[in-house]
């Protein structure tokens, strides 16, 4: 498969739910009285950009378990995921982070806004997560808010992010690079996952299943990602490449090479699509999905 035809089967399995995830975050991002120059803030970092993974998860794993179209609460929790991420990478950008001026092929929050306001307006986003989903009324709304801040919080993607900047000590080799980014990358993608299969009324086996699927697919991506950073270009990839390399980053392709990378992200992505055997048809989407991200050049 080429790159050009990689890229559009993988924007067009991601359409539909770009559209609606981009009409639900518009919906349900601002609340009443937020002052505007936050509000603009907030909207930069949430809407016009992205390529919606997570919540295209979202409505894939409910589908996956038999919900044909997506509910309001499965809804709510794509935008709550969204939410979380788009905060994440706000801060992640800062100068005291990875100090980034270049998200998503535009100039990042804090070169557009100042470094206060981006602290707020992540701030924000954040803590907006869980007003979506709690804002919905319904009943399981908790155990959503409960995965998303398991997947959000300090022994998740918080907990990768402080192993990744070298704040704690990890293990050396593989075994610590699978620590940082089980949690900093593949963390939020598989909340994403186990909040749309339990907002569509899945049972703890195919919960059990689409997390192996989601933990596959995380890694997979990271991998893809790191070498991304060595081969990519910034105009393709819309954030500034090589900065791992720069910045002493532990990825795969420092512990590996681009060769064994390679192999792993193939092996992830096989384990992956092996995980969804019991969904059958209904997982034909999210199987399409990973093998499609696993080809991305962007």
């Amino acid at each position: 498969m080429t790159d050009s035809s990689a890229k559009d089967k993988l924007r067009s399995l991601l359409a539909p739910h770009v559209r609606q995830a981009e009409e639900d975050i518009a919906l349900w991002l601002i609340e009443p009285d937020v002052p505007e120059p936050l509000a603009q803030a907030m909207r930069y970092g949430a809407l016009g950009a992205g390529k919606r993974i997570r919540p295209a998860l979202t409505y894939l794993a409910a589908q996956a378990v038999g919900q044909a179209k997506p509910s309001e609460l499965t809804r709510r929790a794509a935008v709550a995921v969204e939410l979380v991420h788009c905060y994440s990478l706000v801060h992640d950008d800062l100068p005291a982070m990875d100090d980034d001026a270049l998200r998503r092929g535009r100039p990042t929050l804090h070169v557009r806004f100042g470094q206060a306001l981006a602290i707020l307006a992540g701030d924000a986003l954040l803590t907006r997560a869980f007003g979506v989903l709690a804002d919905g009324g319904a009943a399981p709304a908790g155990p959503l808010s409960a995965e998303l801040a398991a997947a959000a919080g300090a022994a998740g993607m918080i907990a990768g992010q402080v192993a990744d900047m070298k704040l704690c000590p990890v293990p050396d080799g593989p075994e610590g690079v699978r620590y940082i980014h089980l949690r900093k990358t593949a963390g939020l993608l598989k909340a994403p996952v186990r909040m749309g299969a339990l907002s569509a009324g899945g049972d703890a086996d195919d919960v059990e299943a689409l997390t192996r699927y989601a933990e596959g697919l995380g890694l997979a991506y990271q991998v893809t990602d790191d070498m991304l950073d060595v081969t990519g270009e910034a105009r393709e990839l819309g954030k500034t490449p090589g900065k791992d390399a720069h910045g002493g980053k532990r990825t795969h392709v420092a512990e590996m090479g681009v060769p064994g990378a390679a192999r792993l992200r193939a092996r992830l992505t096989a384990e992956a699509v092996a995980a969804l055997d019991r969904f059958a048809d209904r997982g034909r989407n999210l199987a399409a999905l990973a093998r499609l991200l696993a080809d991305r050049t962007y």
